[in-house]
């Protein structure tokens, strides 16, 4: 190795270790409890993110728009699956009322526990939770039309700001009309490497974020393509960079490590219990 390549080498180091010394751990502020703390209550209800708020995290919550205009909390384009096949109805094809008679905390492991009865939450129900030093993530499962009755529901409330608040979506076209209309508030185009929106070059991700106008990227955490180098790479181009759904202890800290400045998971508590509890043995 000649002196050149040596004094690269030096400089890439120290350059990666100065990274690696900023990266983020896990933290109250720093794991966001995925549709609510969903391990321990039913997902998108107010249960589920009343116990994130409760034990100190953020959260994420899917939302949905009702027929008649109103923005909900749901996660799958229909009713089927947390309604225990009591309602296979599209999401966009009921009403609010309809909506409110709805049972979404009385199936799979829920089902006849204390949750019976629990309706999906209205949009202003779950802005109303938000609180300072912690975020809540919203993510926008429609095309751009739902962007005006998101922007009506920020307008008639106070606690949910850009300090606390910020959306997340797998819509190219959803990104792009939030930070248009809604631009005082930070959003993430969501990425899955194995779903509908691929995994690609760190440049090409780059300039898709720099097309939309958003502020980072949200991608399912896949160790073989989100490297210390590939994070670092979208990071320098001045975006941000954080990852969903993970569960456990090593691949929560191996993502920080790497980077990610905020992890999404099912369980925030049991995960920083453990850290905890592992930092405490040293």
């Amino acid at each position: 190795m000649n002196k050149e390549t040596t004094k690269k080498f030096a400089t890439c180091a120290a350059a990666m270790a100065a990274f690696c010394a900023m990266a983020a751990e896990p933290a109250f502020d720093t794991l966001i409890s995925h549709r609510g703390e969903s391990v321990d209550a039913p997902e998108n209800t107010l249960p589920a993110f009343k116990t994130a708020v409760g034990r100190g995290f953020g959260f994420e919550c899917d939302v949905y728009l009702s027929k008649d205009g109103r923005v909900f909390t749901f996660h799958d384009r229909d009713l089927k699956r947390t309604t225990g096949g009591v309602n296979t109805n599209k999401c966009a094809d009921v009403t609010w009322a309809e909506l409110e008679q709805v049972d979404v905390g009385n199936w799979g492991k829920w089902n006849g526990s204390k949750f019976a009865g629990t309706r999906p939450a209205l949009l202003e129900e779950v802005l109303a939770l938000a609180r300072g030093g912690r975020w809540i993530y919203v993510e926008v499962k429609t095309g751009p039309e739902i962007v005006p009755y998101i922007k009506d529901v920020f307008s008639r409330q106070s606690k949910a700001t850009p300090e606390n608040t910020l959306f997340i979506s797998f819509e190219e076209m959803s990104c792009k009309a939030l930070k248009e209309q809604m631009p005082e508030y930070k959003t993430f185009w969501l990425v899955n490497p194995k779903g509908r929106s691929p995994f690609v070059a760190a440049e090409c991700i780059v300039a898709k974020l720099k097309k939309l106008g958003v502020d980072g990227v949200d991608c399912r955490y896949d160790p073989k393509f989100a490297t210390a180098e590939y994070i670092k790479a979208i990071r320098d181009a001045g975006f941000e960079f954080h990852v969903w759904t993970v569960d456990d202890l090593p691949s929560a800290k191996e993502a920080f490590k790497r980077g990610a400045l905020t992890v999404t998971t099912n369980c925030a508590k049991k995960l920083l219990d453990a850290y905890v509890r592992e930092n405490n043995r040293r």
